[in-house]
């Protein structure tokens, strides 16, 4: 999976900004578009595949690689074959773990096969909330800030608005934006869905919250990548 920084090129970047420039231009509200890499961890998620891989390898050794009893005829009582048996048990088990979290570790979809949707939801939302404050998206002086977030591991679309947006237009609408977003992403790619959601959370803010001859810009109208 790529990184939200190498997802976009520059003239990428430029056409978002541009968006965001353009819809504030009709409101006094602050618009913030944010894309993350992945929002989690989810290390767990590795461990559960290093399990079931480490199983997996445990079990394939005991059906093909059996250690051979020791003759009768020999006399030899130098090694045991159980301890032999066991040692590759748990030698198979310790590489299949570690393939299966390095194998968690790389490859993304994988990893989203072992996590709970609930779990990345949950994640994306805490995360989100964090990006809000971080970002002083809270912090403008009319409480007029949007934030839109998008979390690229977890395909989950977050809208975080302040509470002269949340009155403004209400929970409806940004549920509605966010749904839309959510389609745009499926079929178009995440620089026109940005555009889009944008362009359509200006056209509601300038009927809700116009802009001012007094309103400043403050905060900056540009993507904001998180890797």
């Amino acid at each position: 999976m790529l990184s939200a920084s190498s997802l976009f090129t520059d003239s990428d970047r430029e056409r978002v900004n541009k968006s965001v420039r353009a819809a504030e231009a009709r409101t006094s509200a602050e618009i913030v578009p944010v894309v993350a890499t992945a929002s989690g961890r989810y290390d767990r998620a590795e461990d559960l595949i290093g399990l079931w891989l480490g199983v997996l390898f445990m079990v394939l050794t005991a059906v093909f690689w059996r250690s051979s009893p020791v003759s009768m005829e020999s006399g030899s009582w130098d090694s045991d074959p159980s301890l032999r048996q066991a040692g590759k048990l748990v030698g198979a088990m310790l590489v299949g773990y570690l393939a299966g979290v390095t194998l968690g570790s790389r490859l993304s979809l994988l990893r989203r096969l072992f996590t709970p949707v609930r779990q990345m939801h949950d994640e994306v939302r805490q995360t989100a909330q964090a990006v809000f404050y971080d970002k002083r998206v809270h912090h403008t002086q009319s409480a007029g800030g949007l934030l839109i977030y998008v979390s690229l591991f977890e395909h989950v679309v977050m809208i975080l608005a302040d509470q002269s947006v949340l009155k403004a237009i209400g929970q409806p609408v940004l549920d509605e934006l966010c749904n839309a977003m959510t389609q745009s992403l499926r079929q178009d790619a995440p620089t026109v869905a940005l555009c889009q959601i944008i362009d359509a959370a200006g056209e509601q803010l300038a009927i809700a919250l116009p802009r001012q001859a007094s309103d400043m810009n403050e905060l900056p109208d540009a993507l904001v990548t998180i890797d």
